[in-house]
């Protein structure tokens, strides 16, 4: 968990952060980690309760209080789920959008610019790092539909072995149907190869 100095690094306001991380971690798992907080600045009037964005190893969430600040309203999008976040640099702050796959969009405004910049230079690196994530996950789901076996993603070094109907024993039907689930991205061409030396080597 990063302490109270790494989370104001870029001049946010210690009361609010003092304020906000005890909810915060109450709101979280007891395994997830807070990776930095955004507070809105508005360059117009006085803000008491002022919105924030929390980037966890597991989430966004878009803090926003209501009724007076009393209560705080959690909006959280598990980075599996999100697409794209986008940062909207103005003339006093930036705004920042989150939009998920399945295409809800949610945004925040008056974010300090410096801020905004490390809330997306964060975002980029969890978008990269999920969406192998949720190719691998796309794969498996297709292989479940296709009725196929499941891969499950571990770290061993040797290739999974992808399943062939067990009443085929013509070898030319089975590389003419293993070449098929590589059409249809059921398999990758790395296991395409694999199975089809197997094949080959038992004619």
């Amino acid at each position: 968990m990063l302490s109270l100095k790494e989370l104001i690094s870029e001049e946010q306001d210690p009361n609010v952060i003092e304020k906000i991380l005890p909810k915060v971690k109450e709101f979280c798992t007891s395994t997830e980690e807070i990776k930095y907080i955004a507070i809105q600045k508005k360059t117009i009037g006085i803000n008491f309760s002022p919105d924030c964005v929390v980037l966890t190893d597991r989430r966004i969430i878009l803090i926003r209080p209501k009724t007076f600040g009393w209560s705080l309203d959690f909006r959280d999008y598990a980075w599996i789920d999100v697409a794209d976040v986008h940062l909207r640099e103005g003339i006093f702050g930036a705004e920042i959008t989150v939009r998920t796959t399945r295409g809800q969009t949610d945004s925040m405004s008056d974010i300090p610019k410096a801020q905004g910049r490390r809330l997306y230079r964060f975002a980029q690196e969890m978008e990269e790092r999920k969406r192998d994530e949720r190719r691998q996950r796309d794969l498996e789901d297709r292989r479940a539909s296709a009725g196929g076996g499941i891969l499950i993603n571990t770290p061993s070094p040797s290739l999974p072995t992808v399943p062939l109907p067990s009443n085929v024993d013509d070898p030319i039907e089975k590389l003419s149907q293993l070449k098929a689930m590589l059409d249809r991205g059921l398999i990758t061409e790395v296991e395409y190869e694999k199975k089809k030396e197997d094949i080959l080597s038992k004619m």
